[in-house]
């Protein structure tokens, strides 16, 4: 790999994470030669991991590129987490089964001390036990979004705070609307009022309540 590759590659990542983290991402990027894609925002997702097949070789990671820094790092620790997981049971384990969380949990500890110290209680809490904690869980997802440019916190409300049946849109959507249907772990099933169908949509989208 010609290092002026992995100079503009190194430069590229310090985009979207901590720069500390850039150092230890890449190391392992490269160890796994895993294809990292940095997209737009998709609602239903903020990120995914595809391990080797016939159609596509590698590992692949991808993550939403309108993240902070933080929530970046976060959602590429816990794709980073899914491989790890593939490399030493297969496909043999549930997708977010105590193996995923442990390997998830490692990847915190380690890259804790490229978040912000006042995350460190939090994520040191949330770490420390398997299976992990879903109240934890929403805690460090509400305050990784602490971080965006943008956030208001008189204003700002994600799709985990709303109750079922609430009929909203995403704030950066605002001619589709929907209906709160039913938490499937970190996504909801949500009926979009313009078109009759169900959508999935990641708990932590950012949305208004609608009148």
């Amino acid at each position: 790999m010609e290092q002026s590759y992995i100079d503009n590659f190194k430069r590229s990542l310090g985009k979207y994470v901590p720069a500390s983290a850039v150092e230890p991402l890449f190391d392992f990027l490269a160890q796994h030669r895993v294809h990292l894609h940095i997209t737009r925002e998709r609602f239903s997702k903020l990120g995914d991991y595809r391990w080797p097949q016939h159609q596509h070789r590698y590992h692949e990671i991808s993550v939403n590129g309108n993240l902070n820094c933080y929530h970046f790092l976060q959602v590429m620790l816990h794709e980073m987490g899914h491989l790890n997981t593939f490399l030493q049971y297969g496909t043999a384990v549930q997708p977010h089964g105590h193996e995923w969380q442990a390997a998830y949990a490692r990847l915190l500890v380690q890259y804790r001390n490229c978040f912000p110290a006042e995350l460190h209680p939090l994520l040191t809490a949330y770490t420390q036990r398997i299976p992990l904690s879903r109240t934890l869980e929403k805690e460090l997802d509400a305050q990784l979004h602490h971080y965006d440019e943008d956030y208001n916190p008189a204003t700002d409300i994600t799709l985990n705070n709303l109750m079922p049946g609430t009929r909203f849109h995403v704030a950066a959507r605002p001619e589709r609307h929907f209906e709160a249907l039913e938490k499937r772990r970190t996504r909801w099933i949500c009926l979009c009022c313009e078109d009759g169908k169900k959508y999935l949509v990641s708990g932590t989208a950012q949305v208004v309540v609608d009148p």
